[in-house]
């Protein structure tokens, strides 16, 4: 009877062992948007759209490194036309990013934002941005994609500069169909 009663409890604990661990992954996402808030890890940029134009801090110059990296497998060029732009808080500035197709076939890719310190992320509002859509270039067509940004007069004073991060993804429908039949069949991409 010991025997079968150990066995019993062994197995009442790896079936609440495996229930946890699914729980935590469906917890995983929330949790890990508290500790990107409290951290200000990963900058996640929630001010889009239109913006009230307010009183231009001449005072003030803000540095604005900007990035772009392509996402693993990404074949296009990517990079922004300024790598570095200085803007007053309270200012509009206009800029872009040029893509460039290489590849012999039509892609689609879509940019994602990050911003740091991520304390910046509230204060940085997109006006306009080629990350508000996915962008879809022909075989070797190039495009300019433009960017209007302001960064709010309300910027803390210790923030003198802010880089703005863009990861191009490959979302292209028939990479994203390989990718669902590899997960059907059992394989992955390493």
């Amino acid at each position: 009877m010991s025997l079968q009663r150990a066995n019993r409890r062994l197995i009442t604990r790896l079936l609440l062992a495996a229930v946890l661990m699914f729980g935590f992954g469906f917890a995983l996402v929330p949790l890990y948007d508290v500790f990107c808030r409290v951290t200000g890890l990963n900058g996640k940029i929630t001010n889009t759209g239109p913006v009230e134009q307010t009183a231009i801090d001449e005072q003030r110059q803000i540095k604005v490194r900007l990035i772009g990296v392509n996402n693993e497998g990404m074949p296009w060029r990517f990079g922004p036309i300024d790598s570095l732009v200085s803007v007053n808080p309270g200012e509009m500035r206009q800029t872009a990013f040029q893509a460039t197709n290489p590849t012999g076939r039509s892609m689609v890719a879509q940019a994602i934002p990050s911003v740091a310190p991520g304390e910046a992320a509230q204060y940085l509002h997109k006006v306009n941005c080629f990350c508000f859509n996915s962008q879809t270039l022909a075989a070797g067509e190039s495009v300019d994609m433009p960017l209007l940004f302001v960064i709010d007069a309300e910027l803390p004073e210790h923030i003198h500069s802010i880089t703005l991060s863009y990861t191009l993804f490959d979302i292209s429908p028939d990479k994203t169909a390989s990718r669902s039949e590899e997960t059907q069949m059992g394989g992955s991409r390493i």
